[in-house]
């Protein structure tokens, strides 16, 4: 095997594993509390963690100290949310 090609082969693996390990986005009705508040939309349920009490069904994603991506909104609680 060329010296090319297994480079090629070894950084192909290095972003499965990568891409494996971020999970998908997901509707969620209840989240971990990650700051002192919760989401917007989220009430604190004093547990640990912030729910919709299932009214409503978000997207949402730790902001893990990153501004939100494109298409994705702040929503406070160090989370972002789908638009």
């Amino acid at each position: 095997m060329s010296r090319l090609r297994t480079q090629a082969l070894l950084s192909l693996s290095g972003l499965l594993v990568l891409a494996g390990s971020i999970a998908p986005a997901q509707a969620q009705r209840v989240v971990p509390k990650l700051g002192n508040i919760c989401p917007m939309g989220y009430v604190d349920t004093l547990n640990g963690k912030c729910t919709t009490f299932g009214l409503m069904q978000y997207t949402v994603q730790p902001t893990n100290g990153q501004a939100c991506p494109s298409g994705w909104m702040n929503v406070g609680g160090e989370y972002c949310r789908k638009k």
